[in-house]
């Protein structure tokens, strides 16, 4: 078996353009798909899947740990997070490839159940940035986790720390304690609430966030500062006692080390598209576990990358639960067909081979690329902030 040919196509999802990966064989009817989404640098990530292509014709798509290897050692400079998506991408195809060729859902080609099904959290921002970073209310905060419950969900993620200064203020937070206090009522006591806070805090500024929240009990607290900033990580570390979570911007194990070494969190999250991929984010994972620390892969992407992460839980001893974006666009169960439902916040074990999904190019065609402006906010002196 042979890779004859690989392309990219690129549906519009508000947000984000999702980036679809095909790799195609010279078996009739085999192919895989994978998803390498990259928030506002969609044509960059296409062009680094068009340069690495080349490296893979003419392999067998199911030896893929030198094909991984061929992707990251052979174009010499290795590449940050535009590289690291293409070849995750162009990685979670092959594993598609391999688990239908044997005829077997995905997760049995990576080593079996490690569980029953899949616990899934709701992300309860949207399409809008606008909506989703800056203006939440008390009360679309309470309309949402209601929703959100209703479908079954046990377990949510929210945004509420708002914009900050660089050692916030008391306005702001008032306002994550007004936005978390109505969470937590329209919740109740047993539902889980993670918060994520973007890294848009310094540790000084996280640390009394952290104060705020604490009292509402959430489930792990989510990037507090910016990912490249460790000793500032270790700063919060040391005053907050509630989990911490961090990795959707670090890739490979290589970038985790530290932090684990460190002992600085306790909620692993690397992104499948991203961080190298199936192969890669296995290996995270592995190490995760020799250090006592739990995953929760990074999703905020496509229905394919969901499915992904889906049978990647079902497979890894050391997985908690699972993010899942449901609200960016109506046209979601359009696209790609053979998500299975969220049934009481739990995924159950796929049956079809692969990763269980098929791709509708002429519904995809519906909606092609619309350039997405990165959201950009500014401090009231007018200097750059993180969002």
């Amino acid at each position: 078996m042979k890779i004859t040919k690989i392309h990219t196509s690129i549906v519009n999802a508000k947000m984000r353009n999702w980036v679809i990966v095909r790799v195609e064989t010279d078996e009739a009817g085999l192919y895989g798909l994978g998803e390498a989404t990259v928030e506002f640098q969609t044509h960059a990530v296409v062009g680094a899947i068009n340069d690495l292509s080349p490296l893979l014709i003419g392999q067998d798509p199911r030896e893929i740990e030198r094909n991984w290897q061929i992707l990251y050692r052979h174009p010499f400079f290795k590449g940050g997070v535009i590289t690291m998506s293409a070849i995750s991408g162009i990685d979670q195809a092959l594993w598609d490839i391999k688990a239908k060729a044997l005829g077997v859902p995905l997760y049995q080609v990576l080593g079996g159940l490690a569980r029953d099904k899949v616990r899934m959290y709701d992300h309860l921002g949207g399409g809008n940035s606008d909506a989703v970073y800056n203006s939440e209310t008390s009360e679309s905060f309470e309309e949402k986790m209601k929703a959100s419950i209703s479908a079954g969900f046990t377990a949510v993620k929210i945004l509420a720390v708002p914009r900050s200064e660089p050692l916030g203020s008391a306005a702001s937070l008032k306002l994550a304690d007004e936005l978390m206090f109505a969470a937590r009522n329209a919740a109740g006591p047993d539902i889980d609430i993670m918060i994520d806070f973007h890294g848009r805090t310094s540790a000084a500024a996280a640390i009394a966030y952290a104060e705020v929240l604490a009292p509402y009990k959430p489930f792990f607290l989510e990037e507090v500062v910016q990912p490249d900033q460790i000793e500032a990580f270790a700063r919060v570390r040391d005053k907050v006692s509630t989990p911490l979570a961090s990795g959707e911007r670090l890739l490979t194990r290589s970038e985790f080390l530290p932090f684990l070494k460190a002992g600085l969190i306790d909620v692993a999250q690397p992104d499948v598209c991203h961080a190298g991929g199936i192969t890669e984010l296995r290996k995270i994972a592995s190490l995760c576990e020799t250090f006592g620390v739990t995953m929760a892969p990074h999703n905020p992407l496509g229905p394919i990358a969901t499915m992904v992460n889906v049978h990647l839980g079902l497979s890894i001893s050391n997985f908690l639960i699972q993010e899942v974006m449901r609200s960016d666009v109506p046209w979601r169960g359009d696209i790609v067909h053979g998500v299975p439902e969220i049934k009481n916040g739990y995924i159950h074990p796929p049956t079809a081979p692969g990763i269980g999904v098929e791709f509708d190019e002429a519904e995809a065609a519906k909606h092609p690329y619309v350039a997405v402006k990165p959201t950009q906010w500014y401090n009231n002196d007018g200097s750059v902030t993180d969002w």
